[in-house]
Formats: C-alpha cells, structure tokens, sequence
C-alpha cells in the first residue's frame, strides 16, 4: 500500500501485485497533477482558470477538461441539478475561493447577505477540444472530479500494469480487482475517525461525501463546500454524512453528494433510483438504503435502522 497527500486530503492506493507499486504510484501521481493542471480552481495556470476567466466564450482548452466538464454536466442532468457545476459563485461568495489548507487560517468570514444567483448548467456546451460557459458562470469541478480522478488512477493503472488496484481519493474509492478476493474498505465520516464499518468491496464504486470535512468558520459559525445550489447556501445538514455504492467512483459520488443536497427526501429519492447507500443524519443515527452490505463496526459500534 502506499499513502501520500494531495488536494487537502489523502491517496491511497494498494495494487494486487506489489512488485508494481511503485510504478502504480508514479502512473497515479502524474494523473493527479495532469487532471490538476486542467482542473483546479485554485491555480491561475489551470485551463479551467482560463475557461472561468472567459465566461460566454469559446475557451480552448486540455481534452482532460473537456472530460471532466462532460462527467459533471452529466452529474447535474442526471440527478435534476442537485450536483450542479455552476456553483463556483456561491462558493466563493461564502469564503471558499483558496484551498482548504489556507482557507482554514483565515480569520472567520462574514455570511453573505444575499444567494450568488445561479446560472444554468445546461448552457454549458463543448467540442473535443474547447468549452462554452454561460456568461454569469464561475464553474467549479469540485463535486465530481476528484471522484473522476479516482477512476481515471484505477483505470489507468490497471491498463499500463495489468494488475487490480484500488484507489481512495479522499473517500472516493475505485476497485479493479481482477477476479481477486474482494478487499476491506473503511467507511467513516471523517479521516481519523473510529467510528464506522468495513465492508468488502471487489469491483466498482463507493464515494463519501460529508458536512464535516473541508469547511471553514463564519460569522454564524461552521460552513462548509457542499452548495444547494436550490438556494445558494451550503446544506442544512440534515443528512451530515452520505456513502453509496456505484458502478464506478463518480457513479457513487454523484448518488451520496444528491443525498447531502436533498437531506431530509435522501432516502426514498435514493431508493427509487435503486441505490444502495448508508446515511449518518444530523443526530448521528444511521440508515441504510438499499442493499447496503453488511460489515463490522468501529470500536464505539453503530446502530443502523
């Protein structure tokens, strides 16, 4: 196995053959830095800089983006624009326009007054090699392209390797396993937390998303990066912890990032698209959806209904 840190929150990677890994690292890591380069809105050099610096133009850009703008557009169509990449605005207008690592040093910030108005997600068009955003629109990747990330790592390396690997990037977690036995994976709310359960996962997606990660103090206290885009503000909460199983990592991602948004309509909107899903609410009780796979508890235990 092997474990580093990127984007404020963690990698990492185990392979079926140890003898690769090293070389699994590698291919990974030059992964990460290229889908960086095209899509960080955190750097000045990214091409989706340059793409948000140009709303309603015609951007040339990496195909990398044009990918990763494809996988979210996707994301909002699916899912009735409850993961909407037209949220950048509203993030930034509520503090988070830096990284994680400096956002957190800041002083407290105070909470707009008025919701950044939101522009439609079905404006976006692209070409294999350039992209349009409506002209009101600060695009941002951030609720699929880490999960993306993590299948375009899986894919990648088991391609050049020849080998099953499974990657978790920051929670996002991608298995190909190869017809090998399945392998433990630790399902919590936050890093370090010992509270959870394992469950055994062989091939496909699981994605986490949390209120508890990536947030930063206001004025009226905690905020967080995970917009409603339905008012602009980061969600209630209601449902403070979401993990679901998919096809692949972005598949699970855009499931548990949905449920966050709808809080409180999570488990029968989850259960009618036929996912399988585990919910911690704002209480820290549990509830699982679908045919979520049984596993042992952490060292507290849970009580799931």
């Amino acid at each position: 196995m092997s474990r580093w840190r990127v984007w404020s929150t963690y990698v990492q990677l185990c392979v079926t053959d140890e003898t690769k890994l090293s070389r699994a690292e590698a291919l990974a890591r030059q992964v990460l830095d290229d889908v960086d380069l095209a899509c960080s809105r955190f750097r000045d050099d990214s091409d989706l800089a340059r793409l948000n610096a140009a709303p309603g133009e015609w951007v040339a850009v990496d195909p990398l983006l044009v990918e990763a703008v494809r996988v979210a557009v996707d994301a909002a169509r699916l899912t009735d624009g409850l993961v909407d990449p037209c949220v950048g605005r509203a993030l930034v207008s509520w503090g988070y326009d830096a990284d994680l690592a400096q956002l957190v040093r800041r002083p407290a910030i105070a909470v707009p007054e008025v919701a950044a108005p939101r522009p439609d997600w079905r404006e976006i068009r692209w070409d294999h090699d350039a992209v349009l955003i409506p002209s009101d629109c600060l695009l941002d990747l951030g609720a699929t392209a880490k999960a993306w990330a993590a299948d375009l790592v899986a894919e990648t390396v088991a391609a050049e390797l020849g080998c099953g690997v499974l990657i978790s990037l920051g929670g996002d977690v991608r298995v190909l396993a190869l017809d090998v036995e399945a392998w433990p994976v630790r399902v919590s709310e936050t890093e370090h937390s010992e509270v959870g359960q394992t469950v055994a996962l062989q091939q496909g997606g699981m994605a986490t998303s949390t209120i508890l990660a990536r947030r930063w103090r206001t004025d009226d206290g905690w905020a967080h990066h995970l917009i409603d885009p339905r008012t602009g503000a980061p969600v209630d909460g209601a449902v403070r912890t979401a993990t679901a199983l998919g096809d692949t990592a972005v598949g699970a991602n855009v499931a548990s990032t949905a449920a966050l948004v709808l809080g409180a309509e999570a488990q029968p909107w989850l259960a009618d698209g036929g996912a399988h899903a585990r919910l911690v609410l704002a209480d820290g009780s549990v509830r699982l959806v679908g045919d979520w796979p049984a596993g042992s508890s952490g060292p507290s235990g849970e009580e799931a209904a």
